[in-house]
């Protein structure tokens, strides 16, 4: 099946390669010829052409019948988080809050109707969904997704969440338009969010924004709990001071980073 390109630039090869490597979602490690030709519908010659292909590039190899990704396609991912230099600002001040609250942290950006996850610190504990680098997540049930919503106008935020989820994931809390107006407009007034197991069993989490030099909100940080270990209580009386002051200066690193250099020229004999 051919794509539809956007204009004459639109390479529509790179676009199936694209598509192929899409195609291998949560759960499903390995996949067949045909069950990737199906899920991309690619005829399979062309899916048996870009599999070969991505296979000599080092981003696919055979598994038994099928195929599976190789770390390498991780180089994708991490290629737009190193070069925005977001994380090597974040780690540090993430790696003090997770010593602090014994939690995980992650940070996250919006795509569509999901937040995708760009960078993580983690501690070993079981919870329902696991989540690595790359996660997608419908974004009006987790509290990374709120922060991002609501720092948008709302017309706008409800633009994004017409769009379908592409994350794979059935949210436990589906709300209307006025409910998600109401939890939006509240965390606009706050300045963080909360999520109590809205997207899945055991999952509670507070977010915050991060931002830039200008207060543009350019991504969200958030401390996750398992709800069966952690009240809500704790959460926020606890661990959201703990965030906040980690997500502020996250922010401040980052608008020292994103400032022109100043340049300081000597006083002039006239001057002095």
């Amino acid at each position: 099946m051919a794509r539809q390109g956007t204009g004459p630039d639109f390479i529509e090869a790179l676009a199936r390669g694209l598509d192929v490597i899409r195609a291998f979602r949560p759960g499903q490690p390995v996949m067949t010829l045909a069950g990737v030709a199906a899920a991309t519908g690619l005829a399979r010659p062309t899916a048996r052409r870009m599999l070969l292909t991505l296979q000599e590039l080092g981003y696919v190899r055979g598994a038994g019948p099928g195929f599976e990704l190789t770390p390498r396609v991780l180089e994708l991912g991490m290629t737009y988080v190193l070069s925005r230099n977001l994380w090597e600002v974040a780690r540090p001040h993430m790696e003090a809050l997770v010593a602090r609250t014994h939690e995980s942290s992650s940070i996250a950006q919006l795509d569509g109707s999901d937040i995708v996850y760009v960078a993580r610190v983690a501690v070993p504990k079981i919870i329902t969904l696991a989540v690595t680098i790359g996660t997608r997540f419908p974004a009006m049930q987790t509290s990374l997704g709120k922060v991002l919503l609501a720092a948008m106008p709302p017309e706008q935020a409800e633009l994004l969440l017409a769009e379908p989820s592409r994350s794979g994931i059935a949210a436990r809390w589906q709300p209307d338009p006025a409910e998600r107006t109401a939890e939006l407009r509240t965390v606009r007034a706050r300045g963080w969010s909360l999520t109590d197991e809205q997207l899945a069993l055991g999952i509670r989490s507070v977010a915050a924004p991060l931002r830039d030099g200008t207060g543009q909100v350019i991504a969200a940080m958030n401390v996750t709990v398992h709800a069966a270990e952690t009240s809500v209580d704790t959460l926020t009386g606890e661990y959201l001071p703990l965030l906040l002051q980690a997500a502020s200066a996250i922010s401040a690193d980052w608008a020292a980073c994103q400032a022109p250099p100043q340049l300081t020229l000597p006083m002039s004999r006239a001057a002095s």
